[in-house]
């Protein structure tokens, strides 16, 4: 099928990370996407190739060109259109179809399927929510029907986005002679030790946790993402934090694959967002989620949520609530690193129930071909 893929680049570039995923695992699948984006400059380091059009059955396009009438002319009308995270489609761009549908001609085009795919939660609203249809009531498509679609972490929901073979991939990167080879690929001296990726906002906890790294029992290597995660960490050395023993190393930019690589090289992954959060699920090393704040606390329940479907330890459970800053930490309290391992039995048990469910993708290609 042709699909027209929306995404407006709200911050933070990971509603382009989903977006972008989706798209190449629908092209992989032997689709083609045209992907609409008003902030594509990410993709350079995000998906090398894909602003000069060498990725296959993916084409980015401006979203500007979609309220042009004279370059959509010569576009194919799609199947499918996707909103991705609540972001509308340019009028111009649906009046446009309209009409080609209103004229009915024969062998002409059709009403697309048209879903709004929604953010990611393991809340219990997901399963009532997903599928559900959208009335058109105003605008050059009025009377059409849209169809919420949300990812989730039960059968009853979009699932998660996991191409073919994902898990395969990982497992073959496992052995430490690719580890240490892609770490020094980025000036790593790879000596074994714990190695913790960063990528998060600011938490308040910061501060502490290096510290802790630092005088931990074991050698700690820390992999710091490039953005907040690296400005976090700057901050705190410009206020005149030192460190005798952790190592820290700033990464720079990396494509989606190279990401999933450093997540299933580390011991530790601190994620944030939807997208990493899912990658470090399948990374199925023990993880640390910062949630996006949000004014009205309604994280809150969001990652309690998540905590419970991941069947969360006690100590797991404590920590994601302290990094979060839902309570402030007891006099030493930290990162309890001797319980790495189960927090890593954790993650994998919630893997292994994902892994039977189909994936993301999968999914909507279905929903698609019924209800179109």
């Amino acid at each position: 099928m042709q699909w027209d893929i929306f995404c407006r680049v709200i911050d933070n570039h990971g509603d382009l990370g989903v977006s972008w995923r989706l798209s190449a695992d629908l092209a992989a699948r032997g689709h083609t996407v045209r992907l609409w984006v008003d902030e594509p400059a990410a993709l350079r380091w995000m998906a090398p190739g894909a602003l000069e059009q060498r990725w296959p059955g993916v084409e980015v396009l401006d979203w500007e060109r979609s309220r042009d009438a004279s370059a959509l002319a010569h576009l194919e009308s799609a199947d499918v259109w996707v909103e991705c995270f609540g972001c509308e489609i340019a009028p111009e761009f649906i009046a446009f179809h309209a009409a080609k549908v209103d004229r009915g001609q024969p062998g002409g085009p059709q009403r697309p399927c048209w879903i709004n795919l929604e953010y990611l939660s393991a809340e219990d609203y997901v399963a009532r929510c997903h599928g559900l249809p959208s009335p058109v009531m105003h605008g050059a498509a009025q009377g059409w029907t849209k169809h919420f679609f949300y990812p989730g972490f039960t059968p009853a929901t979009g699932g998660l986005l996991r191409e073919p073979g994902l898990l395969a991939r990982a497992q073959a990167f496992a052995s430490d002679e690719q580890r240490t080879a892609w770490l020094a690929d980025r000036g790593v001296d790879y000596q074994g030790e714990l190695l913790v990726s960063l990528f998060c906002y600011e938490p308040a906890m910061l501060g502490g946790l290096l510290q802790q790294l630092d005088h931990a029992d074991r050698a700690v290597h820390l992999l710091v993402t490039p953005g907040r995660a690296q400005q976090a960490v700057a901050a705190l050395q410009a206020q005149g934090a030192r460190y005798q023993t952790l190592q820290i190393t700033q990464l720079e930019p990396m494509s989606q694959r190279n990401f999933d690589h450093l997540l299933w090289l580390c011991d530790l992954n601190f994620v944030r967002g939807e997208d990493s959060l899912v990658r470090a699920l399948w990374a199925g090393k023990p993880l640390v989620w910062q949630i996006y704040p949000q004014h009205d606390d309604a994280h809150h329940a969001k990652l309690e949520a998540f905590l419970q479907m991941l069947g969360a330890s006690a100590s797991l459970r404590r920590f994601h609530q302290l990094w979060n800053g839902f309570c402030a930490p007891q006099m030493g309290e930290g990162l309890p690193l001797e319980d790495l391992p189960v927090w890593a039995q954790d993650v994998q048990a919630a893997r292994s129930r994902l892994m039977k469910m189909d994936d993301l993708t999968t999914r909507l290609v279905q929903f698609v071909a019924k209800n179109r």
